[in-house]
């Protein structure tokens, strides 16, 4: 009686190369996260445009300065009293580029110690 060899040992390696190339030609296809948009359209430039503050909004200078609607601000305590009840909703911040992350993340909080339900910090953005 003679034995059969049988192979044993062996990774199924093919096989696994297969399904994350099926995995991945699957994502490719049908995870679109946006719709493009239509060859024709131009978007609007704003080159040249001095950007502003918005009015009732909080900006802090990189020195860690704070004012609002050009008048300097002592306190974020005093800031947020002086807002109306449905501004204190939403308080805007606007940052400089070159403020330390470790400030603005405790004049956010202060803001919501203050009695500010969200802090919303504005930045600049574009398309390119």
């Amino acid at each position: 009686m003679r034995r059969r060899r049988t192979r044993t040992g062996g990774e199924p390696t093919i096989a696994l190369i297969n399904i994350v190339f099926l995995m991945l030609i699957f994502f490719l296809v049908a995870g679109r996260l946006a719709v493009p948009l239509d060859t024709d359209l131009r978007l609007v430039s704003t080159t040249g445009l001095e950007g502003s503050a918005p009015p009732d909004a909080l900006v802090l200078h990189a020195d860690g300065r704070m004012t609002n609607r050009g008048a300097e601000i002592t306190g974020v305590a005093d800031f947020v009293a002086g807002l109306p009840e449905q501004a204190r909703a939403n308080v805007r911040i606007v940052p400089d580029r070159e403020l330390p992350a470790a400030l603005l993340v405790a004049r956010g909080r202060a803001l919501r110690d203050a009695g500010a339900e969200r802090v919303v910090i504005v930045t600049e953005r574009g398309l390119e």
